[in-house]
């Protein structure tokens, strides 16, 4: 039976980690380049985000062909000898699949537009009604998620950007495309798959909807489960090394279960975003709000215990490629940096679940707090600074938004050395780097004992240490507390106790069991365990007994 629940794993976003041909932008060689850092912080594997050849249109996934790499980030040489390298050092790679849609410059569509019938049903084009789209579903982009195309007098659907076709999966023939694409990389000595939106790529039914955007009828629909089954069984299932996670978009916990429960051999965890929504106000993504602690205290309770007792397994992570920057949305980016990074990542790995951690997290890179619109690169923030203006929105308020909301925040150069461009180029990057660059760098982290490195490190470390941390039933605890998230983790004779103060003031708890707990580890000064414990702001502890 393969073991992922004592591993880490560490995403790096390509085209804003290192730069090693001088262009402005991030390459292959440069993740090569810096598997001894990587090594030293003690992850097992490194998800990369898609680098194969795609016009751009989504930052890559959009892929116009799953089988080359895009030459801004090197060839199939360079990805040869990172792993090669990687597995030198016990690294293995992750390969992020785009598999619900392909770019509209890919050679299957190409050939469906030019009307050749076996390539036309890889997607889907249907017939509108007096004028109009098959259906009313709106994209993920904004608009209607159909286009129209005038030689066949249908419509194409693009759940996504209008450059991004959805694929037709109940064709038999796009199955197999998809196992070989995974069967190639698997040969190549890839050892795990993140597959994007992968609970979109079933559409129930065609019909327009009149409560919602059209999600009801393609989101988690029940052959969803048979399609990753039958990748399992033709590809990835065959290889006990092999991880797997997908990413699935408003989904619930009962789905998750089925997609990550064993013996139903489909992946091995899920992401799910609803803690990463606690401050839209109204649900409402380009708002200002603070966080809801008791609702995400909450969520994590119900997401934790909930896949526990179904059998299925979380991917625990605040950061990735399309979230603000944690230590900026839910931490103290001034006054308390060290402390709330490193009680935020505490929190996080302490649970049961396996850890992602987003490049320059480990460091506390902040959100940019850029102030021009022409700083930002993102066509989603640029798309919505208009739209907010158009609303009657101050500039000084857009501004205050995209501060705080826009995908932007986590793609700015990771944050190397205090030299020109904090080291990620020795030219102009594609992208700003964050000012702040010049105290927050992983040379100054790799000099200090005291570090938020080393505390993911050491995070990292209990992790593989202690059978509690990987296999340990999760129990809340200090529930009504509206200043602490609190939990245990119990494992035979083994407890694991956990304890975050999420806020900059102190906080007295009151806590029964204390006896012989141990502690492990903790962001300020150690403090033993008494009934009566006052956490300092941001303090994160974490105590074990046997």
């Amino acid at each position: 039976m393969k073991n992922f629940k004592d591993k880490v794993i560490y995403q790096i976003y390509p085209k804003s980690f290192n730069d090693t041909n001088h262009d402005g932008i991030g390459d292959l060689n440069g993740v090569t380049e810096k598997l001894d850092y990587l090594k030293k912080l003690g992850v097992d594997m490194l998800w990369l985000t898609p680098f194969f050849v795609s016009p751009q249109n989504d930052n890559g996934y959009d892929v116009a062909n799953y089988y080359e790499i895009d030459p801004i980030y090197g060839t199939l040489d360079d990805l040869q000898r990172l792993i090669k390298e990687a597995k030198k050092r016990e690294i293995g790679l992750m390969f992020d699949m785009v598999f619900n849609h392909t770019s509209t410059h890919h050679e299957w569509f190409k050939k469906a537009m030019a009307g050749d019938p076996y390539y036309k049903d890889f997607y889907f084009f249907k017939k509108g009604q007096n004028h109009q789209p098959p259906t009313n579903w709106e994209s993920k982009f904004g608009g209607n998620a159909w286009e129209y195309v005038e030689a066949f007098d249908e419509y194409y659907l693009h759940l996504y950007d209008v450059t991004q076709a959805d694929l037709n999966w109940e064709n038999p023939n796009v199955v197999k495309e998809m196992t070989r694409i995974l069967n190639y990389w698997l040969e190549m000595g890839i050892t795990g798959f993140r597959f994007d939106v992968i609970n979109v790529i079933s559409k129930e039914s065609f019909e327009d909807d009149f409560e919602g955007v059209g999600k009801r009828f393609y989101t988690d629909c029940k052959k969803v489960n048979d399609y990753l089954r039958e990748l399992n069984e033709h590809s990835f299932g065959r290889c006990d090394d092999t991880i797997t996670v997908g990413e699935m978009s408003a989904t619930t916990i009962k789905n998750c279960v089925r997609y990550s429960k064993p013996e139903n051999h489909e992946l091995d965890m899920t992401f799910n975003f609803h803690h990463l929504k606690v401050d839209y106000l109204n649900k409402e993504k380009w708002t200002l709000m603070p966080f809801d602690f008791m609702e995400l205290k909450q969520l994590f309770n119900d997401w934790q215990i909930g896949m526990q007792e179904g059998g299925g397994w979380n991917a625990l992570f605040w950061c990735c490629h399309d979230q603000p920057r944690i230590v900026s949305r839910f931490g103290n980016d001034k006054e308390y940096h060290r402390e709330s990074a490193k009680m935020l990542a505490t929190a996080l790995h302490m649970m049961r679940g396996t850890p992602y951690i987003y490049q320059g997290e480990e460091l506390g890179m902040t959100n940019a707090y850029f102030t021009d619109l022409k700083q930002y690169r993102d066509i989603e923030s640029i798309n919505h600074f208009h739209i907010l203006k158009n609303k009657g929105l101050k500039d000084e308020e857009i501004y205050a938004i995209l501060q705080s909301k826009s995908r932007d925040n986590a793609r700015t150069p990771m944050q190397w050395d205090n030299t020109l461009n904090a080291g990620f180029s020795d030219q102009p990057p594609w992208m700003e780097v964050n000012p702040n660059y010049l105290h927050i760098n992983a040379a100054a982290a790799l000099q200090d004992n005291d570090s938020i490195f080393y505390h993911y490190a050491k995070l990292i470390q209990l992790r593989k240490q202690y059978p509690v941390i990987q296999e340990g039933l999760y129990e809340p605890l200090l529930e009504d507390s509206k200043q602490v998230f609190a939990y245990l983790r119990r494992l035979e004779s083994e407890t694991l106790l956990v304890i975050n103060n999420f806020y900059a003031k102190e906080v007295t708890i009151h806590l029964d069991d204390i006896e012989g707990y141990q502690l492990l580890l903790s962001n300020y000064p150690s403090q033993s365990l008494k009934k009566e414990l006052t956490l300092r702001p941001y303090e994160s502890c974490v105590y074990y007994r046997k």
